[in-house]
């Protein structure tokens, strides 16, 4: 983790003003940490004696891994071979901290860019649970489930039956993997489910949405998974299947964040982990606060930010915690699409750039370039 932003020739520079970078990542384009270096050259190359305090984010989504490997020292990354979200075999790893927490991340193991093409029906969340089930292998003590990027809307059901949970139809047999599969679904056996380590399981979530209704995970999310209008509707009367047979399951489906990673939250607190937010967790883990203490001003951002971004996802946490610590923050973003009036200043890269695909066909420069606009509008 940078702490000091170097000037070119390797040496800390003189300690200025202090300003904070804390994005997360921009999806499919630029991972946090280096979104984060990005935006410091930016403002070096126009306030080159500030204190640049890098602290890249991430909110239960993409990165959080990374986040977690860089802020905590000691911390061992654990490679396993998992089922890829549309099956076959595919390469993944979980964290291992030094007191026995692991933290395992859905989008690393199930996740929407793990998909040569989007498969609505047919995604599964399999890879994350057995992903999970190696970390209880390993004598975990306590989890972190970090959900976000899933290219599933299986309600979690590949995840669960990873760890033991039966899905299954009136004949008896399992029903097929995927959210499709879920229209046969008749009975939940949940009595092999393995049991919690010592420590429980906390579930780290980017959204606040329930499992169903014009909220849910079908309704929101479907259509970022490659789901049509039908296909949107098959996928909720699936998921209501599953919310009626899962025990306790129509008070779960109500729950904010059921609806995460296509309803792997529901999945999860049928297990009997219990939901936190993502983001405010990583914050916790690199020191957000204490480095905001005595900041000028902090930076954050994300791929794109719209209404979503303000219930639970990184940038809004950022704002939280730079509102409390009475630090001003700007916000950099790929594209924004709802009200900014709580930043002293946004920089969308998609204007600066003149397009969304010019944007993307370069986001490091054009990152750079939104650091250098913030400087000078500082």
């Amino acid at each position: 983790m940078d702490n000091a932003f170097p000037n070119g020739d390797g040496a800390a520079r003189p300690a200025g003003p202090r300003v904070v970078v804390a994005p997360d990542s921009f999806k499919g384009s630029a991972t946090a940490a280096d979104a984060a270096r990005a935006i410091a050259r930016g403002w070096a190359s126009v306030r080159p004696f500030d204190e640049l305090v890098l602290r890249p984010m991430a909110d239960g989504g993409e990165g959080t891994l990374d986040a977690f490997a860089a802020a905590v020292p000691g911390a061992e990354r654990r490679p396993v071979v998992v089922a890829g979200p549309a099956g076959g075999e595919h390469a993944a790893e979980w964290l291992l901290l030094p007191d026995g927490t692991a933290v395992v991340e859905l989008a690393a193991t199930s996740g929407l860019t793990l998909l040569d093409r989007p498969r609505p029906l047919e995604a599964s969340t399999r890879g994350f649970g057995q992903a999970i089930g190696a970390a209880l292998d390993a004598g975990a003590e306590r989890l972190l489930l970090a959900l976000g990027g899933s290219g599933s809307t299986d309600g979690g059901t590949g995840a669960l039956t990873a760890l033991g949970a039966r899905f299954l139809r009136a004949d008896g047999e399992p029903i097929a993997v995927g959210g499709g599969g879920l229209a046969e679904l008749a009975r939940v056996e949940l009595g092999g489910l393995r049991a919690l380590p010592p420590g429980g399981a906390t579930i780290l979530g980017d959204v606040t949405n329930p499992l169903l209704g014009a909220d849910g995970a079908a309704a929101v999310f479907g259509p970022q998974k490659g789901a049509d209008a039908a296909t949107v509707v098959r996928l909720e009367q699936g998921l209501a299947r599953l919310a009626e047979a899962t025990p306790g399951g129509g008070a779960l489906a109500a729950v904010a964040g059921a609806g995460a990673a296509g309803g792997t939250g529901f999945a999860l607190l049928a297990w009997g982990a219990r939901m936190s937010g993502g983001a405010a967790a990583v914050a916790d883990a690199i020191g957000l606060d204490a480095v905001l203490d005595g900041a000028r001003i902090v930076i954050t951002g994300e791929g794109r930010y719209d209404r979503q971004s303000a219930a639970g996802k990184a940038p809004s946490e950022v704002a939280a915690r730079a509102a409390g610590a009475g630090v001003p923050v700007a916000l950099v973003a790929g594209r924004i699409d709802a009200e900014t009036s709580g930043f002293r200043t946004a920089a969308s890269l998609s204007s600066l750039a003149g397009s969304g695909a010019r944007a993307m066909a370069d986001p490091l420069a054009w990152l750079r370039v939104a650091g250098v606009e913030l400087a000078r509008a500082r």
